[in-house]
């Protein structure tokens, strides 16, 4: 990041939240198109989405492991796997309303991130998202319980704060950008192939299965809630991205 030089780590700390805190000039509209279109390939090209797609297993499981720890659960741990999967263990108790929230923000974790992101960059904040960012990724490494985990973390945070401390304004814009969009337009995937391996029986400890038998409304009509909570924030965030009145 530029103007990070002064020796004292007050100086440091102090540039940083400059940074943060102002306002970057408002990008062209050409520039959020492109993103967005850049994101759409992370997200459609299967070579790409194999590798993508940890990050959204990122997100997925840090929003279970907020929730719980809103509705008065403890959290013990979060494992994620090297085929895209994760596991956010909590102890509390097994049925009621905190449960059912624990359950149910997973897949619409991604999708209300991106909507936060895209609105504090519909305030100019871009590099604010990336430190916004940075540092939920360091508050779930504190909970990670398995060494691929660690790694896929490590990895995000790494390349942000790559971004965030050495890149240029112009960089750090794109990137934000590219990330928001990533983040809003990736989330309905999951739930699309979580849906088809539910046809195929092959889901049946899937997020919408343990809210089925919690609350008794059919799974599939949790995964058509999952997936409009999902539009909701796309519909939204995509127009705070683009300044729609």
């Amino acid at each position: 990041m530029r103007g990070v030089s002064a020796p004292g780590t007050g100086s440091v700390v102090g540039d940083v939240w400059d940074q943060v805190t102002t306002a970057s000039p408002v990008p062209s509209a050409g520039l959020v198109l492109a993103a967005a279109a850049v994101a759409l390939v992370l997200v459609l090209v299967p070579g790409a989405w194999r590798r993508t797609r940890h990050l959204v297993t990122i997100a997925h499981e840090g929003a279970h492991g907020v929730a719980a720890l809103l509705s008065g659960r403890r959290l013990a741990g979060i494992r994620l796997h090297s085929d895209t999967s994760g596991l956010t263990v909590s102890k509390g108790r097994s049925s009621g309303p905190g449960m059912v929230l624990t359950a149910g923000a997973g897949y619409v974790g991604p999708a209300l991130v991106g909507l936060g992101a895209a609105y504090l960059l519909s305030r100019g904040y871009a590099v604010g998202v990336l430190w916004a960012l940075l540092v939920l990724l360091a508050l779930l490494l504190l909970q990670i319980r398995n060494f691929f985990g660690l790694w896929s973390v490590l990895l995000a945070g790494g390349g942000l704060f790559a971004v965030t401390w050495w890149a240029g304004d112009g960089v750090q814009l794109v990137v934000a950008y590219v990330v928001t969009w990533f983040l809003l337009l990736a989330a309905p995937r999951p739930v699309v192939e979580l849906q088809q391996e539910r046809r195929r029986g092959r889901a049946r400890s899937s997020d919408a299965d343990v809210l089925a038998r919690l609350t008794r409304v059919p799974g599939v009509l949790w995964v058509g809630g999952f997936l409009l909570g999902i539009a909701g924030c796309l519909l939204l965030g995509g127009s705070l991205l683009v300044r729609l009145p």
